[in-house]
């Protein structure tokens, strides 16, 4: 007789089996909207790891500074993690997905109200092994 299994066990079995075995990094919540990360994150795909760390140190864009750090940290975790080593690490997928937009009310005149929203994302970096 076949045993029944409840939907959380179930779950926990599929998600065993689909686990995602690259070392990644993630960053939610950064105060930089998604277009102007993807310039960033479109200037680093699909290059090696020392090649993106470059591009990003010298790099004028504020987004370029936060996704650094990110990419240091994916590293970190490829290194201690994974037991990958750094010379053969490339990025296989970065891309940034839409956060939360804080609204704030910039005053104008004769009493109008304009509206300001400071847009968030959030910032995925997948590393692989070639």
């Amino acid at each position: 007789m076949e045993e029944i299994k409840s939907r959380s066990q179930y779950k926990r079995e599929r998600n065993k089996n689909n686990k995602e075995t690259r070392p990644s990094a993630k960053l939610s919540y950064a105060r930089v909207s998604v277009q102007k990360a993807c310039f960033v994150l479109d200037a680093i795909r699909g290059k090696d790891v020392q090649t993106a760390l470059a591009i990003l140190e010298y790099s004028p864009r504020y987004a370029s500074s936060i996704i650094k750090k990110l990419l240091l940290s994916a590293i970190a975790n490829a290194e201690n993690n994974n037991n990958l080593s750094f010379d053969k690490l490339y990025i296989a997928e970065c891309y940034a997905n839409k956060g939360p937009t804080m609204k704030r009310i910039r005053p104008r005149a004769q009493g109008r109200a304009y509206r300001i929203e400071k847009r968030m994302s959030h910032i995925t970096i997948v590393l692989d092994e070639r």
